[in-house]
């Protein structure tokens, strides 16, 4: 009759002296080895991890833009780029223009300004850095969707010319202007087509057909008016109107990729015009 004594399961003798040896000493050579490993960590926790030094590579290189980059093209031209708004007695619009001569002169297109003309509204230019100044409409033309403005006491460079008439289809262009009132908006694209007829702003008349540039880079509205720069950042165009789905040519929809510039050669005889004469004459 075996008899339990209660005492805990460690005081029993064991019925194997050797598997009770074997099992002591594994626990042994695992307590050993487990003291080892949790040492090693930590001293990897106190220093460096296994023994050796990290160093994180940091990057000190700038980004890079050279001439001739849209990033550089776009810093250089933005500064010449005006945001207009035009009050009128229906409210008002909103749309772009450029600098083309450091005396105050800026180049838009006529529908732009032709309401707040008409209602005898005001005519305001906020230029790239956020200032903002009174205008005044020194000549507009509808046939050509044309128009100058002036404003005084401003600090302007003028954006530098291109020759329209050596444009190619495929050449790289910039639209930059603020379209629905988003100043400093940039799009890239390329010359689509050329010699596209297009009806200039709101005019119905015989002579409101313009040759036009079209491209594929995003214009929308607010950006009327403003420069449509090649890849040296030149103006080669004055971008004017867009077709939408429904409808022809429209200056008031949204872009589909068929956007049209009146080209420059022709605005800037144009604008000479408007100047010296306050109107314009036709060829």
């Amino acid at each position: 009759m075996s008899i339990n004594s209660g005492g805990p399961w460690w005081d029993a003798p064991s019925k194997s002296g050797l598997g009770r040896n074997i099992t002591l000493r594994s626990a042994i050579v695992l307590a050993i080895v487990v003291g080892v490993i949790a040492g090693a960590f930590g001293a990897s926790s106190s220093g460096s991890l296994f023994g050796h030094s990290v160093n994180l590579v940091k990057s000190t290189s700038a980004i890079e833009r050279p001439a001739g980059s849209v990033a550089e093209i776009a810093q250089r031209v933005l500064p010449s780029v005006v945001s207009i708004e035009a009050k009128s007695s229906n409210g008002g619009s909103t749309g772009s223009g450029f600098v083309i001569d450091s005396s105050g002169y800026i180049l838009t297109n006529n529908h732009v300004i032709a309401a707040s003309v008409t209602s005898g509204g005001d005519i305001s230019v906020r230029l790239n850095d956020g200032s903002v100044f009174s205008a005044k409409v020194v000549g507009r033309d509808s046939s050509y969707d044309l128009a100058v403005l002036k404003i005084v006491g401003a600090p302007l460079k003028a954006l530098q010319f291109g020759d329209s008439d050596k444009v190619a289809v495929g050449d790289s262009v910039i639209a930059i202007g603020s379209p629905l009132g988003l100043s400093g908006t940039v799009t890239l694209g390329i010359i689509s087509a050329k010699d596209r007829a297009v009806t200039a702003g709101e005019s119905n008349s015989e002579n409101s057909f313009i040759n036009a540039l079209q491209t594929d880079a995003a214009i929308n509205p607010g950006n009327s008016g403003g420069p449509l720069v090649d890849a040296t950042g030149s103006v080669i165009g004055v971008n004017s109107a867009i077709a939408s789905l429904g409808s022809s040519f429209n200056s008031q929809s949204g872009s589909i990729g068929l956007g049209f510039a009146i080209p420059i050669n022709q605005a800037r005889k144009t604008a000479d015009q408007l100047i010296k004469n306050g109107k314009a004459t036709y060829p």
